[in-house]
């Protein structure tokens, strides 16, 4: 893993456009340092996500909080490269000889895909299986994505709420209007608060979530489109210019790892 370097780049980018506009317009980043109204914007919007989100859920969320600001790598090249590899192997030996290299794959998907394989499972019931499960972490991940969502929708009604508090306060005391002034202006915080924080952290982490998430689709696919062709006997360099779609951006999703191919084998284990 490596730090993901667009991800901070890009805040230190949005925060400081901010600060910067400010600073130009003759303000001071003072006037908005208010710990009640940080306190009111994300303990409001932290209490409603524990409202919305199961707790099991929500332990995912903060630990897919980790793959935005770190980038894991996620080389199609190089997997091509490997399963055209075991494919002349199981061409040469039979797809036995592949039961050593199965164990010591990188990936535990494509790990569990050769054991299959090896194991002489039906091509239709692997293709089943191995689809089931990028369906699965696919709903894990929108799941997970849909924490930080909810947030990006709570946190700019909860700043608007700390305005009104704030406004509720100025109004018990209206003798003193210079006070009445900085006052007023003080309780907006809240609402620079809730709309920065939506638009600067959640909704962005939720962008990045589901985009890490189809990286690992895709790679999953190929893998998967990879041991395919290596049952199915196909000559390495099919197989090679078969998986090259993937670095095209070309890739048959609808055969291999999108929704509608993945409903026959969601069905299949119920029934």
């Amino acid at each position: 893993m490596k730090l993901d370097l667009a991800t901070i780049a890009g805040m230190i980018i949005g925060v400081g456009g901010i600060v910067g506009g400010l600073i130009l317009e003759g303000g001071s980043v003072r006037e908005i340092i208010a710990p009640t109204a940080l306190l009111i914007v994300l303990g409001g919007t932290l209490g409603a996500v524990l409202i919305t989100t199961p707790l099991g859920v929500l332990r995912g969320g903060m630990r897919s909080l980790a793959s935005v600001f770190f980038e894991k790598s996620h080389d199609p090249e190089s997997m091509i490269e490997k399963l055209v590899d075991y494919s002349t192997k199981a061409r040469k030996n039979g797809i036995v000889s592949l039961e050593q290299v199965a164990d010591q794959a990188p990936d535990p998907f494509l790990r569990k895909a050769l054991n299959l394989a090896v194991d002489g499972t039906d091509l239709q019931e692997l293709r089943s299986m191995m689809e089931l499960e990028i369906a699965v972490e696919e709903h894990h991940s929108e799941a997970e994505a849909k924490i930080f969502e909810s947030a990006g929708g709570y946190a700019p009604t909860i700043g608007i709420i700390g305005a009104v508090l704030g406004l509720i306060q100025v109004m018990k005391d209206l003798a003193d209007i210079a006070r009445v002034g900085y006052v007023i202006a003080t309780a907006f915080d809240a609402t620079i608060y809730g709309v920065a924080f939506a638009n600067l952290f959640f909704l962005p982490v939720a962008g990045k979530i589901k985009a890490r998430a189809l990286q690992k689709t895709q790679l999953r696919e190929l893998m998967l489109e990879g041991v395919v062709g290596i049952v199915e006997g196909l000559n390495p360099k099919l197989i090679r210019s078969k998986l090259g779609a993937y670095l095209r951006g070309e890739a048959p999703r609808a055969k291999t790892g999108a929704k509608p191919a993945v409903k026959p084998a969601v069905e299949a284990p119920a029934a």
